[in-house]
């Protein structure tokens, strides 16, 4: 196979420990050297734990060396992993209950992440966090479920800005909180936002996984499509989060039908995103490939693709904290783009013909008018370039 080694040399030296400490090893056992914990800034590495969201799997590994690590490290990991599962808990018994109650309006729902994840991939609720539950339901239940939620005491927590119905395809979720609860869930009609291609409901529904974690059946995306997913929506956010790619490295290990995920993702036109996710666990988690996967890892093109995600680990970049700064903002724009195929670009490219809401609000007009947008596009966005560009000191 050709040379897969990624450069690193920019990563904190701290997040290359974290990622010692979280990889395979030949015999299952750490070798980490104590010069090499010297030298560890540790406020460093307790806020890399949080952003990664990967302190209940390193509260473990930290207990296995023992006094080579500070107490004063050790002990809010712990206190973290502590938090987080009594919040898996809590999250538990909320996914159980919407479940039912979505069952009681025959409203079919696949849970996408949650607690159900941390037991399917880790098998332990506690060695995974979370902090919200998505789900997804067919796009023609949307209204009732949006009702349903209301009557459960949940409130909107978002408003979808949209024009001639686009949020049907470029958006793909609106987020509900329960304020006596603290808790939100995000319900989905799509997968991931638009425009792209993907699976209706109906053919998810029909390759379901179900989860033994509560007493009444709670259906999850079949193991094909789920790696598919977490791919896609990993790859999507840069893998800013190494939460994200621990779940992949699960996932390789497990039983799952290959030849059926390569041909979802050339289907579906997430090679790319794919591709990239192996590489990144082989080469930062020491993942296990199969035959098949190995297949496809022949040529530059994946090495390339996961050198570009190696930026959002040099960074510690925040994607879900607005703003973001316009530096990040333009590379990941870029990324997002090298990881679509010809096609989806094109899909891409085309799709900002399509008016926005923002050309409704630069001149506004009656509903019955709104067609009248599709050829006024051009001109409305030059006109807000122009004018951005002249409101600059």
């Amino acid at each position: 196979m050709n040379n897969l080694s990624l450069n690193l040399e920019s990563v904190p030296k701290e997040l290359l420990f974290i990622l010692d400490l979280v990889k395979d090893t030949e015999n299952g056992s750490m070798s980490i050297q104590k010069e090499r914990i010297d030298e560890i800034n540790w406020d460093l590495f307790i806020e890399l734990s949080m952003h990664h969201r990967l302190y209940p799997i390193l509260h473990s590994k930290l207990k296995q060396l023992g006094e080579m690590v500070p107490s004063y490290v050790r002990k809010p990991l712990y206190n973290l992993y502590q938090r987080n599962t009594f919040q898996m808990l809590h999250l538990t018994a909320e996914m159980e209950n919407v479940n039912k109650q979505f069952d009681g309006k025959e409203i079919p729902i696949l849970f996408l992440k949650g607690p159900m994840l941390a037991q399917e991939l880790y098998g332990e609720l506690s060695m995974r966090t979370c902090s919200d539950i998505d789900f997804l339901i067919p796009i023609q239940d949307l209204e009732k479920a949006e009702c349903l939620l209301e009557e459960l005491g949940y409130e909107k927590d978002d408003y979808i800005k949209t024009i001639l119905n686009d949020w049907r395809w470029r958006h793909h979720h609106v987020t509900y909180f329960h304020p006596q609860k603290g808790l939100k869930l995000e319900i989905h009609w799509r997968l991931h936002p638009g425009p792209g291609k993907e699976p209706v409901f109906e053919e998810l529904w029909e390759r379901k996984a179900v989860s033994n974690l509560t007493k009444t059946p709670i259906f999850f995306l079949g193991k094909e499509d789920l790696f598919i997913f977490l791919t896609a929506h990993g790859a999507r956010h840069g893998w800013s989060r190494l939460r994200w790619l621990v779940d992949i490295h699960q996932l390789l290990q497990q039983p799952i039908d290959w030849r059926k995920v390569l041909f979802l993702s050339r289907k579906y036109h997430c090679r790319e995103a794919l591709i990239q996710s192996i590489v990144l666990s082989k080469e930062l988690l020491n993942s296990k490939l199969s035959d098949q996967l190995q297949t496809i890892l022949l040529g530059t093109q994946p090495k390339k693709l996961a050198q570009r995600a190696i930026y959002y680990l040099e960074n510690m970049v925040n994607l879900h904290t607005d703003p973001v700064p316009q530096e990040v903002s333009r590379y990941h724009e870029r990324y997002l783009f090298s990881l679509m195929p010809i096609k989806q670009k094109i899909i891409f490219m085309l799709s900002f013909l399509f008016p926005y809401p923002e050309d409704a609000e630069t001149l506004p007009l009656p509903k019955k008018l709104h067609f009248l947008y599709f050829p006024l596009r051009p001109f409305l966005w030059g006109w807000r370039k122009t004018r951005r560009k002249h409101a600059l000191p």
